[in-house]
């Protein structure tokens, strides 16, 4: 009986949602405050049923209710309470009630916080949000329904896919869904202004946070999924441009070339109708992203089984394509730029630098991607892209995007003279240069020499920034530099959060780079007691080990770490896990002993006679775990620069009095 209220709860919501789409739309046409004031109580109602229905799916799972046919094929009664919680989003229906419900969240926290602000553009908003919603009802009722039962009542269910039984795959798909869905968002405010000609820039304002928030999210999605696959898959690396990982990494790109080009908007100005392009290019993304992993049309490790969404995914992507379309030609004559780009020495061409290789990179990575699916409709025959195609292409436009990341802050708006660049430059490109010929005294090694020559420009450029606004604060304030610092965030975190975010990717970029050039392996067969030598380690295996688990049985090899010196630092232990349900589906748990300068990384790749001897592949990974610290320190940056501005509290709060008191 609860599960039917959950179905009627999803075609409530439907219903409920189509109503607010025209609520919404025809309130803020007729200027009906009724209307308006309808579509704001309709997002709040859909929030609550999309998360009451969500609330009894998960009253089902945890509760072994094997009748429906989501619970059975998903979940089994050995399954940890852990696992139990996260198999919401482990299958196809209960993913797409996930995406509903955290839209549906976005949408009511969205209209909560503006119910008194943007009174032209929030009708619209609303409606925009609404329409997605509803086309994920229309899936959730009519195609994917999560509480369809199975005709009895099994003793057990099936079981997860042991490949999601890992703690990352618990937080990785909350946060990546949380990005994904949070950028239809931006998109609503940005058709919002379409459709109200309101396109000056307040809406831009007004969309950076809302853009900066979910590519947060997305952003830590994306590098925790890359730690899952380093320590699940177990084959050395952390990204394989799979189809499902470029289907995150589509809308990261573009909207970050988004979050950049939007500040030449509000400096300027220009760039106006790119913008417009840009963040309805990052919606379009995610909706191709959610419709390849669910549709079957492309294969990957993360993807979902072939379903009935197929269909439905293709009409409304059109829809979105050409609705867009249609609607900015419409005002184009409203988005002309208010002034030319002056020189291409200025802050703004770098900028528009960055948005052309961004650019370039999410079309790269989007052929490569759909190449297979192309190649198998013209020829018959599905030709796969690998990994070797994205790092020729995207490997050299990344390493100049690193470079415009740290050249564009130094230059100014409109032109920078010669003795500004001059200054400006001098000490990045110096500390530059001394990184490329360390490395090459050291390493002799062409691309490590640039790649690692640029971060190491980038982060004095970073440092030259932070030196400079603290010297100035010091001088007029008489702070100390820990005070001047934290003020430096606490009124312009924008700029010096972003310096944080550039120097977390300059991370990232150092470990790819190490990961990339200087990985050492070897693939070994040990008897007990035996050992072998990657690199400047010894590692000896010590045995094997079994435990017992709820619904696995892990079967580990213990090998100690030995330095040079014969010192021992350390024990890994590898293992294969073998599920009751799946026991043709063996999982890797690689051993890891992680350091800053390189990670050691063994996988187990099997054993034979009752675990005397057992067969190996051993990695050296040098620099990779900056990788991880990269993806926590662009995170505080994007906290930093999220961080209401004082100034900008204080304009808020006027508004709000202002408004209030109708002056």
């Amino acid at each position: 009986m609860i599960f039917d209220i959950g179905y009627l709860m999803l075609i409530s919501g439907l219903v409920l949602a189509a109503y607010g789409v025209i609520a919404g739309f025809w309130g803020g046409q007729k200027r009906n405050t009724k209307l308006i004031q309808s579509s704001f109580n309709t997002v709040y109602v859909v929030a609550i049923l999309v998360l009451s229905a969500s609330a009894i799916l998960w009253y089902g799972l945890l509760a072994d209710a094997f009748e429906l046919t989501y619970v059975w094929n998903h979940s089994e009664r050995a399954l940890p309470t852990f696992y139990k919680f996260s198999a919401l989003w482990g299958g196809q229906q209960g993913s797409l009630l996930f995406w509903c419900l955290l839209l549906s969240g976005y949408s009511a926290i969205v209209a909560f916080f503006n119910r008194k602000r943007h009174q032209l553009l929030m009708p619209y908003v609303n409606a925009i949000l609404l329409t997605t919603s509803l086309f994920f009802l229309i899936l959730l009722v009519f195609a994917a329904n999560p509480f369809k039962r199975v005709g009895f009542i099994p003793p057990d269910g099936q079981g997860l896919n042991p490949l999601l039984q890992n703690y990352w795959m618990v937080i990785h798909p909350v946060m990546l869904y949380l990005g994904f869905v949070g950028m239809a968002v931006p998109f609503a405010f940005a058709v919002a202004a379409l459709i109200s000609r309101k396109l000056d820039n307040e809406w831009v304002r007004t969309v950076r946070r809302w853009t900066l928030i979910p590519w947060m999210f997305l952003s830590a999605g994306i590098i925790m999924g890359s730690q899952w696959a380093y320590m699940e898959l177990g084959w050395g690396g952390y990204w394989a441009w799979d189809a499902v990982e470029n289907a995150s990494f589509l809308p990261w790109l573009t909207g970050t070339a988004f979050l950049h080009s939007i500040i030449i908007q509000e400096q300027r100005g220009i760039l106006k109708v790119w913008n417009m392009v840009l963040i309805w290019l990052t919606y379009f993304l995610v909706i191709l992203g959610t419709f390849t992993t669910r549709s079957g049309i492309l294969e990957s490790v993360h993807s979902f089984a072939r379903s009935d969404v197929g269909p439905y995914f293709l009409v409304f992507l059109i829809l979105i394509m050409f609705g867009f379309i249609w609607l900015l030609f419409s005002r184009m004559p409203l988005l002309r730029s208010d002034h030319p780009i002056d020189s291409y020495t200025s802050r703004e061409a770098a900028f528009l630098g960055n948005n052309w290789l961004f650019t370039a990179l999410a079309f790269a990575t989007l052929w490569g991607t759909f190449f297979p699916m192309f190649s198998e409709l013209l020829t018959g025959q599905r030709i796969s892209v690998a990994a070797p195609f994205f790092n020729k292409v995207n490997g050299p436009l990344f390493l100049m995007l690193l470079f415009l990341m740290g050249a564009a802050p130094l230059l100014g708006w409109r032109h920078t003279s010669l003795s500004a660049f001059r200054k400006q430059f001098t000490i990045p490109i110096i500390a530059g240069l001394a990184v490329a010929g360390l490395v090459f005294v050291v390493a002799r090694s062409l691309y490590p020499m640039v790649g690692l020559g640029i971060c190491g420009f980038v982060v004095a450029a970073i440092l030259q920034e932070y030196v400079r606004g603290a010297m100035a604060r010091r001088s007029v304030n008489h702070e100390n530099i820990f005070v001047a610092v934290a003020n430096l965030w606490r009124r312009n975190g924008r700029r010096y959060g972003g310096y944080i975010v550039h120097l977390g990717i300059v991370m990232i970029g150092v470990a790819v780079i190490g990961n990339e050039f200087y990985q050492q392996s070897t693939n070994v067969t040990l008897n007990t007691g035996e050992s072998a030598k990657v690199g400047r380690y010894e590692l000896e295996f010590a045995g094997m080990e079994s435990n017992r688990e709820a619904n696995r049985i892990e079967f580990g090899a213990r090998l100690i770490i030995y330095d040079e010196a014969g010192k021992a630092i350390g024990t890994v232990i590898p293992q294969r896990n073998i599920y009751d349900k799946t026991p043709d589906q063996p999982t890797t748990e690689v051993g890891l002993q992680m350091s800053p300068i390189e990670d050691v990384y063994v996988v187990l790749n099997g054993w034979e006679n009752q675990g005397e001897s057992a067969t190996f592949t051993i990695y050296v990974n040098p620099l990779t775990v900056w990788m991880w610290i990269g993806g926590i320190v662009l995170v505080l940056g994007v906290l930093i620069a999220i961080w209401p501005h004082p100034v900008l509290r204080r304009a808020e709060g006027m508004q709000a009095v202002a408004y209030a008191t109708g002056d």
